[in-house]
């Protein structure tokens, strides 16, 4: 028989599945590092692309990440794949965390805003009735202040990490080349 018939599937084990897969929780992020390792490029240009990626998932500008983040690798030189594929910093589970740590960061930066304070339940009410100009003082402007320095704090910590990163991993490979007789 040349396929296997399989049994069909439970909903208690694709529960089990989605909520931790099958091949463990690493098997993505490794998957992602060695893609962009891989990369074609030098450590110094995987490293800007890298840290830009990283930058923009900082920002709270969802839906511009990849043009952001490709826009920033291209003005510093940095490899396009590595900015685009770092973005994925930036998913489900940490952005609420990066949207918190923005805004106070923010207010930190800029000081408590006059007026009063404006509670979750607030913050909704506005964001349905689309009434954005009423959220800049107390939301937006310390999110964004807030966005920009993570920003810096990401790009400054990625890039050295991917650089290094990549630098072993280019050097280790051209000597596993050698070793098995191809020259380049």
């Amino acid at each position: 028989m040349l396929f296997r018939r399989r049994e069909p599937v439970t909903i208690s084990e694709r529960l089990r599945a989605f909520v931790w897969p099958r091949k463990g929780l690493s098997r993505g992020p490794r998957y992602i590092a060695l893609r962009i390792l891989r990369l074609n490029s030098s450590p110094h240009s995987i490293a800007v692309g890298v840290a830009a990626g990283a930058a923009s998932a900082c920002t709270p500008l969802f839906g511009l990440h990849i043009v952001l983040a490709i826009i920033l690798a291209w003005l510093f030189s940095g490899n396009l794949v590595a900015a685009v594929i770092t973005t994925a910093l930036a998913n489900p589970i940490t952005i609420p965390v990066i949207l918190a740590a923005s805004y106070e960061i923010g207010t930190a930066l800029t000081g408590p805003q006059a007026g009063p304070s404006v509670g979750s339940a607030e913050i909704a009410r506005l964001v349905e009735h689309m009434q954005i100009g009423e959220l800049w003082g107390p939301v937006l402007k310390p999110t964004l202040v807030g966005s920009l320095a993570l920003a810096l704090a990401g790009a400054s910590i990625f890039y050295p990490l991917a650089f290094q990163t990549a630098r072993i991993f280019q050097v280790r490979r051209r000597e596993r080349l050698q070793k098995a007789g191809y020259t380049s």
